[in-house]
């Protein structure tokens, strides 16, 4: 914005910057902004993990580029092996890809708020006159949509290479929204991770340390009754089998209300225990 000077002569000139008219109201005697109210300040921080995607567009490959290659690669290197065709396992799997893919994204959450941390932005945000919480609620909600894209990739490739869903797309709807319930829950997990970890680095060791037995270890890829015995009773008893058969169930026109129960007290139980205690930390973070 520029402003308007007189020159001796009379004359216009269009090169002086002006000041914005809230950095005039904080130095000058005019009304004071009004404070950012919690859905405010939330959505801005929203907002704002969508302008860093907008910035650096490669932050959406784990959303885009790792979704295809695992929907394709499962499909085509062990599909013969484990249902007798590719198109016959993608009908079991896709629905295990789709909840594996997004269980992964949830530990990047804990990563932006590390990196946060690491670079001072942290610091700087926890000393504006905003409601503490905001920070993490915002980044919760720009995931939300990570998460949407994701599940979103993963359809689209199953549809494009013969993936139908018997339970139509009511059933993928909710399947989906099933599973952003769990992963935003899952997430309060990983910011503790975030918040008391020491580097990016060591967020993303911790992550995968936890989530890859989780999810390899389940019923994502395989059926449970091919496995050994003494492995069938974790499998059993493992969240993301349980996440995966409610899932599954909803999308093959099978749907199971005692998975999908278990699954929505699990994601109560999962925030009523660790959401505290992220935001405990939080404001304690020094």
């Amino acid at each position: 914005m520029t402003t308007t000077a007189r020159t001796e002569h009379g004359r216009s000139t269009d090169h002086a910057p002006s000041l914005d008219a809230s950095v005039i109201a904080v130095v000058g005697g005019a009304e004071r902004p009004r404070h950012a109210g919690p859905v405010s300040a939330s959505v801005t921080y929203g907002w704002r993990a969508l302008l860093k995607i907008k910035h650096v567009p490669e932050q959406l490959f784990d959303v885009t580029m790792f979704p295809i290659m695992f929907t394709l690669m499962f499909t085509y290197v062990f599909g013969g092996a484990m249902a007798g065709s590719p198109g016959e396992y993608l009908q079991y799997a896709l629905p295990g890809i789709l909840t594996q893919t997004v269980v992964f994204i949830t530990m990047y959450t804990a990563l932006t708020i590390n990196t946060d941390i690491e670079k001072g932005v942290f610091d700087r945000f926890r000393s504006l006159p905003v409601w503490r919480p905001a920070l993490l609620v915002g980044a919760l909600l720009g995931d939300t949509l990570r998460y949407a894209i994701a599940s979103l990739v993963v359809l689209a490739v199953g549809l494009a290479i013969g993936y139908r869903a018997p339970g139509g797309v009511l059933g993928v709807l909710a399947a989906v929204v099933l599973l952003v319930l769990f992963c935003v829950s899952l997430t309060w997990v990983w910011l503790i991770v975030g918040l008391k970890v020491r580097t990016p680095n060591a967020v993303m060791g911790t992550s995968m340390m936890v989530l890859f037995p989780l999810t390899f270890v389940s019923s994502v890829f395989a059926p449970p009754e091919t496995m050994p015995g003494w492995l069938q009773s974790f499998v059993d008893i493992n969240p993301i089998t349980l996440l995966v058969e409610a899932a599954r169930g909803l999308m093959n026109d099978a749907a199971d209300a005692g998975d999908i129960l278990v699954v929505v007290l699990m994601s109560v139980a999962i925030t009523a225990v660790f959401a505290p205690i992220a935001l405990r930390l939080y404001n304690h973070k020094t």
